[in-house]
């Protein structure tokens, strides 16, 4: 194994001969060049991670509309398996780096996630595709959500120390563009034949009565040709960090109780951030559709993770100035309050339309309070591991990994308090899961300004 700046052997055409990434003469001679242009590619490259991995929470409120008759029950756990996946193949991913390298890893996943791009736009043409099927094609659309940990932990490898929260702020912002992405682009580009003959016919989709002709296979296939160009991309323009690591020697980050900290403040921000980001649309849907002029969920489901991803670069450069652990510590007072205040206003219950405007306010809120959490803690972990930047690295990798499970557990959980409402005889109401989320707010606010804010904490980041 390197050590962080040095030198290591080189392996043909893949690995650079070195890195010092924290001398100032290397880096701008040399170093400064190969970072930014690997930060370039790689992030035009996760924000279609993100984009695909998200795209089936945009697809399944279409569902039904063309014929499928799958049950709202069916339609959450839809949203919700890719979120299983992503937080699964992230566990897989935190290793990767150190033994295959940024090239090849992020070349093979960029192609890998054309499967269930085909294989969606081919399954939504046939109304008799069956749920289980649909299922795996969701899971294999979580391998977008898997590439987070092997991104983010290259980046700050190629990355000095100053420069962490500013690199990763810019990756982990502009990656999470692509769920606001599919969001926005989904309604637009399934509502005429943007590739002809070439992607399939219309389905003709049923509203209040009124049938449309859409083509939802649209939403899935553009990104087939985007990704096969990044992949020549990658390929053939990236390098790799000299810095190679087994799996056993990576699992020591286990060791410590920071790293466990640490996933709860990510579960906390970014858990949240992707849980919402996905749930967001049938939960407007679950919540206010049944009412009459019912809101369309994909025309404000964009507008969270817009908010959340733009906050992210913005809070992270700031964080190189102030520390991460004061904003870490406004992100969860402020998702504690937006909870709280979404439980006693009653838009979680609603029995009008007229609780919709301060509903929509309140998630937008819960959205930027998470790219503020986003932004600033992944300007902490690598200061709190500061005495090892492979660990350092590792931690990111793996708070990231937890933190992917959102989209399934926010969906299950809503999902099932939406349920248990129902069956009481009540009204469709979230407020059950609301309250538990605010408390477990509260316990990762508390740890993180035990250890990481307050004066003569342990390690102050």
């Amino acid at each position: 194994m390197a050590p962080d700046g040095g030198a290591a052997a080189v392996s043909k055409g893949s690995w650079l001969a070195e890195w010092h990434k924290e001398d100032s003469a290397f880096w701008q001679r040399t170093g400064s060049k190969i970072a930014w242009r690997t930060l370039i590619i790689t992030t035009a490259s996760l924000t279609l991670s993100f984009a695909t991995w998200f795209v089936v929470s945009a697809m399944v409120v279409r569902l039904p509309g063309i014929g499928f008759k799958f049950t709202e029950n069916e339609l959450f756990w839809l949203a919700a398996m890719p979120g299983l996946a992503g937080g699964s193949l992230r566990l897989v991913h935190m290793f990767l780096i150190p033994i295959f390298g940024t090239r090849a890893v992020v070349s093979l996943a960029t192609l890998l996630k054309v499967i269930p791009c085909v294989g969606l736009g081919l399954a939504v043409m046939d109304p008799t595709t069956p749920w289980w099927l649909f299922m795996v094609l969701a899971f294999l659309a979580g391998m977008g959500g898997g590439d987070f940990s092997s991104y983010m932990p290259s980046t700050s490898l190629f990355f000095p120390k100053r420069l962490q929260g500013t690199a990763l702020g810019i990756q982990a912002g502009i990656g999470n563009f692509g769920v606001s992405l599919t969001q926005f682009v989904t309604p637009w580009l399934i509502g005429f034949a943007a590739f002809g003959a070439l992607a399939g016919g219309a389905q003709t989709f049923v509203k209040n009565g009124q049938e449309s002709p859409m083509w939802l296979q649209n939403s899935v296939f553009w990104y087939v040709p985007l990704l096969l160009l990044l992949t020549v991309v990658a390929w053939f323009m990236l390098r790799s960090v000299p810095f190679k690591a087994s799996v056993r020697e990576q699992m020591d980050i286990f060791k410590s109780k920071h790293t466990w900290f640490c996933t709860l403040t990510y579960v906390m921000t970014f858990g949240s951030f992707s849980g919402f980001s996905a749930a967001f649309p049938m939960l407007i849907k679950s919540l206010y559709g049944s009412f009459p002029d019912a809101p369309d969920p994909l025309k404000y489901a964009f507008l969270g993770p817009l908010i959340g991803s733009a906050a992210r670069p913005v809070f992270g450069w700031l964080a190189d100035k102030t520390g991460g652990g004061i904003l870490t510590q406004v992100s969860g007072l402020g998702l504690i309050g937006c909870c709280l205040a979404l439980v006693f206003t009653g838009g979680l219950a609603p029995t009008s339309l007229d609780q919709f405007p301060l509903f929509v306010i309140l998630m937008l809120a819960i959205f930027l309070f998470t790219g503020i959490g986003n932004g600033s803690t992944f300007r902490q972990y690598p200061v709190i591991f500061a005495a090892n930047a492979r660990q350092g690295a590792g931690v990111i990798g793996f708070t990231a990994a937890v933190a992917a499970y959102g989209p399934f557990v926010f969906n299950i959980l809503i999902a099932t308090a939406v349920a248990a409402s129902v069956s009481d005889g009540g009204t469709k109401s979230a407020v059950s899961f609301f309250v538990g989320a605010a408390v477990f707010f509260a316990i990762a606010t508390a740890i993180n300004w035990f250890y990481y804010v307050r004066k003569g904490c342990e390690r102050p980041s």
